[in-house]
């Protein structure tokens, strides 16, 4: 998905496609889920939703929280390309983050990832085709909104109106917490609703 291009989602030919070229002529993928990974798309890595199995991920965002750290994951074809002390990282070896992490992956079970596909698709259901909206894209909780107002006015109201979105491109982003409330969701897409209409 990019992120700062406006939440937009690869399409799973494209993505297939790829993985043959690179299958194709023995090059490595290499998949940036810093963001879209952990649980954000609701799969716990957006790559798992396209049928693919990548060389190398990286992630981090939604790792830690809060709290600095990344990680960097081999599979098969490259598993034993790096020993113990070869890579380095600049949010790598926080004993507190890393436990940070660890109680995070610890809760990051299904009936997480499964509130997160709820939320995605309410989010979609209750904007898509609403006075205002454009168009409504994203995966599971990494959503984009394009308006057909300045979406600068849209974001302003929303901000005045206790919402926090952020823009990519021309589009409002939203990447609410995977756990939010239903009724605090809720709230909130009736007053982009309502800002995005005015």
């Amino acid at each position: 998905v990019q992120g700062e291009g406006g939440v937009v989602p690869l399409s799973v030919e494209f993505v297939k496609g790829v993985k043959k070229l690179c299958d194709e002529f023995g090059m490595l993928l290499m998949v940036d889920e810093v963001q879209t990974g952990n649980g954000r798309t609701g799969t716990l890595y957006a790559y798992e939703q396209f049928g693919i199995t990548p060389d190398v991920v990286t992630t981090a965002k939604g790792l830690g929280g809060v709290l600095p750290i990344g990680a960097c994951m081999l599979f098969e074809r490259v598993e034993n390309t790096l020993g113990a002390g070869s890579y380095g990282s600049t949010f790598g070896g926080n004993p507190i983050a890393a436990a940070g992490a660890l109680n995070i992956i610890s809760r990051i079970d299904e009936n997480l990832l499964a509130g997160v596909r709820e939320r995605s698709e309410y989010i979609f259901s209750a904007l898509e085709g609403r006075k205002g909206i454009k168009s409504v894209t994203g995966l599971g909780l990494m959503i984009g909104i394009e308006t057909e107002r300045d979406s600068s006015l849209v974001l302003a109201e929303c901000i005045e109106r206790g919402i926090l979105p952020i823009k990519a491109k021309s589009k409002i982003r939203l990447l609410p917490a995977l756990n939010i409330p239903m009724d605090d969701l809720k709230r909130a897409v009736e007053i982009i609703a309502e800002c995005a209409g005015a």
